[in-house]
C-alpha cells in the first residue's frame, strides 16, 4: 500500500490506496473515494512539518495530486539544529547550580563563557526542597553541577529534584556533574549484612532521569560499573602535579601513602613527581573515622611530605 493525498472534499487528509489495476481503475477509484471517511490517518505520520510530498523527485505545492507519495524527512528538531549557526547552537547548553557549591559552578560557567541558568531552590518549613527552573530548557543540553558533600542527604535529594525538574521541562539531555560523589566509599560488602550505597546512589541518579554523569576522583573506580548510563571519570592529578612542579621543593619531596591499601596510588603519583621517594603509614582502624598509627615506613625527616589519599573526611588520616 502507498499513503496518498486525499481528493478535495473527503474527510481524511491521508488515504491508504491499493495499487491500481490496469483495467477498471476508474470504478475502483470512485468506490475507494466514497469509503474515504472510514479511513484514519496512519499512526506513523508525525506531523505536517515532518512530512513532505515528493512527485518525481520534486517537492509539490498547493493541492496535492492524487498518487503523490508521502515520505518522512529528518526530525524537525534535528533539522532546525543543523540549520542554526554555531554561535546559536551554543545557546542550547544550559548550566545550573545547586546550593552545595555555587562558587564552583560560577567559575565553571565563567571559564566556558556562559551564564549560569536561573533556578529557584528553596526549602519549606518542614525541610522539603522546592526547585523551579526560571528559564526554558526545552531541547537544551543541561548540565547540573552539584557535589554531594555535607550535608550529603540534603544535597543528594536536591540533585534528584533538579534532575526531575529538567526532565519534565523537556530538556534534550541531562548531564550531572558531581565533583564529590557521596556514598561512594561503600562500594563493596566488607562485612555481612551491609548495604552497597554506591550502587544505590547510582541507581537513583539513573532513575531520576540523568543521561550522563561526570565525577572527579571517585573513591574506587569499580563504582563506575554500577552505573547503567555513561560516566566520565575526571582525574585531578594532572592539576596537582603541575602545581607541585611549579614549586622549588623537588629535591625535598616525599610522597606518603596513609595506608597500605593506597601504596599503588602513591607510588604512581611519586613516579610522575620526579620519581620522588615513598613512605607508608601502617595503621589499624578501630572503627569508622577512628584509626591508630602503628608504624611509619620510610624517611620523612626534614622533607616536604605529600600525602595522597582517595578521600579526605576528617583529615586525620582515618
Amino acid at each position: 500500500m502507498a499513503a496518498t493525498a486525499a481528493a478535495p472534499g473527503t474527510a481524511s487528509s491521508l488515504l491508504l490506496s491499493p495499487r491500481r489495476s490496469r483495467g477498471g481503475g476508474g470504478a475502483a477509484l470512485s468506490s475507494f473515494r466514497a469509503a474515504a471517511p472510514r479511513f484514519r490517518s496512519p499512526r506513523c505520520v508525525l506531523g505536517s512539518d515532518q512530512l513532505r510530498v515528493v512527485d518525481g523527485g520534486k517537492r509539490t505545492g498547493g493541492v496535492e495530486p492524487w498518487g503523490a507519495v508521502w515520505t518522512p524527512k529528518a526530525p524537525a528538531s534535528e533539522a532546525r539544529l543543523a540549520a542554526l549557526p554555531r554561535e546559536a547552537r551554543d545557546s542550547r547548553m544550559k548550566i545550573f547550580s545547586g546550593t552545595a557549591n555555587r562558587p564552583l559552578s560560577q567559575e565553571i560557567a565563567a571559564y566556558l563563557g556562559v551564564d549560569l541558568g536561573k533556578i529557584l531552590i528553596k526549602r519549606f518549613a518542614d525541610g522539603e526542597i522546592y526547585v523551579q527552573l526560571q528559564e526554558s530548557v526545552r531541547g537544551c543540553d543541561v548540565f547540573l553541577v552539584q557535589p554531594t558533600c555535607s550535608p550529603v542527604n540534603e544535597n543528594l535529594m536536591e540533585l534528584f529534584i533538579m534532575i526531575d525538574a529538567c526532565r519534565r521541562a523537556s530538556a534534550r539531555s541531562i548531564t550531572v556533574v558531581i565533583p564529590y560523589f557521596g556514598y561512594a566509599r561503600a562500594d563493596r560488602k566488607a562485612q555481612g549484612r551491609e548495604a552497597i550505597t554506591a550502587k544505590l546512589a547510582a541507581n537513583l541518579l539513573t532513575e531520576a532521569g540523568s543521561d550522563r554523569v561526570i565525577v572527579c576522583d571517585i573513591h574506587s573506580t569499580q563504582a563506575l560499573g554500577y552505573f547503567d548510563i555513561p560516566v566520565d571519570h575526571i582525574y585531578g592529578q594532572p592539576v596537582i602535579l603541575d602545581y607541585l612542579a611549579s614549586k622549588t621543593i623537588s629535591e625535598d619531596l616525599v610522597v606518603v601513602s596513609p595506608d597500605v591499601g593506597g601504596v599503588v596510588r602513591a607510588r604512581a603519583f611519586a613516579k610522575k613527581l620526579f620519581d620522588a621517594p615513598l613512605a607508608i603509614v601502617d595503621k589499624r582502624r578501630q572503627g569508622h573515622n577512628m584509626s591508630e598509627v602503628m608504624h611509619l615506613i620510610g624517611d620523612v625527616k626534614g622533607k616536604v611530605a605529600i600525602m595522597v589519599d582517595d578521600m579526605i573526611d576528617t583529615a586525620g588520616g582515618s
